[in-house]
């Protein structure tokens, strides 16, 4: 049954859905589309395993961010702190896109309590913004689009063409249905209205020091996803010392929605591999 946890860091809070099970806990990260609800049918086939996600600060049901606030990495150590996740104890992460960035970053300056790392489709602070050519002219256009919508004031019309960008992949619009993408638009909605991907950055530059990982790293990225992020996971691959590749066919920028048993087994691996 999952705790449902309610985190004061300095006068705000982060809510979180917390499993208690066997260890190493699994951290899961969401992505600058989602919140924490995102994982629950990952969660769901991991039976018996200890997991924790949460809302990251202007997320979800976690406090709106705003001037000042603290870091999304100090939130993530608040957070652990709260549930006892010690140095001795230390925790897989599981991140996706935002939030692989977030653990990447954890994995550098907090490498203690980091075991291991699964990366879906990572975005890597202080790496090099693509440059308009490295975009293909469909992740171009929908992007564009949804920036469009939002400047008007049209929030739907920007989570639909979010959806087409992430959740189906820019060359196949319209390819998930059902609940998976009711929920994707839900969290997408609450997303942009919450305004999280625009704060907690820590100004870090792990581009420069992913030399310096020395957990076992595991990354994946859906081969319907954007072009320029398959070609960054290949970079990944090569700056990462031991980083092994995993595959998510058939799926785009967020697999779990879409295929929650593959990514279900890609996290089981990963805590396998961190426990030797």
């Amino acid at each position: 049954m999952d705790e449902l946890l309610r985190i004061d860091v300095g006068g705000a809070q982060l809510v979180a859905d917390h499993r208690p099970g066997r260890g190493p806990l699994v951290v899961l990260l969401h992505a600058g589309v989602c919140d924490r609800r995102s994982w629950r049918e990952v969660v769901d086939r991991l039976p018996g395993t200890a997991t924790l996600a949460h809302d990251r600060r202007g997320f979800g049901e976690s406090t709106p961010a705003g001037e000042g606030d603290p870091t999304h990495l100090q939130d993530l150590r608040a957070v652990l702190d709260h549930v006892g996740a010690t140095d001795a104890e230390p925790v897989v992460l599981v991140g996706s896109s935002m939030g692989g960035g977030l653990a990447l970053d954890a994995a550098l300056e907090l490498p203690e309590r980091v075991a291991a790392l699964l990366l879906l489709a990572p975005a890597v602070s202080g790496a090099p913004a693509p440059a308009a050519g490295d975009l293909d002219e469909r992740t171009l256009a929908l992007d564009a689009a949804a920036d469009e919508a939002l400047a008007r004031g049209d929030v739907e019309g920007a989570v639909e063409l979010s959806l087409q960008l992430w959740l189906d992949g820019p060359a196949r619009p319209g390819r998930v249905v059902g609940a998976a993408r009711e929920l994707a638009r839900d969290m997408a909605r609450a997303a942009v209205r919450g305004g999280g991907a625009d704060s907690g950055d820590g100004g870090l530059d792990a581009w420069s020091r992913l030399g310096e990982l020395a957990v076992p790293v595991t990354i994946a990225t859906g081969d319907l996803d954007a072009p320029y992020l398959l070609r960054r996971t290949e970079e990944l691959l090569e700056r990462i010392p031991g980083a092994r590749r995993a595959a998510l066919p058939g799926t785009a920028h967020l697999p779990y929605l879409e295929a929650p048993d593959l990514v279900a087994r890609l996290v089981a691996d990963a805590r396998a591999g961190a426990q030797g």
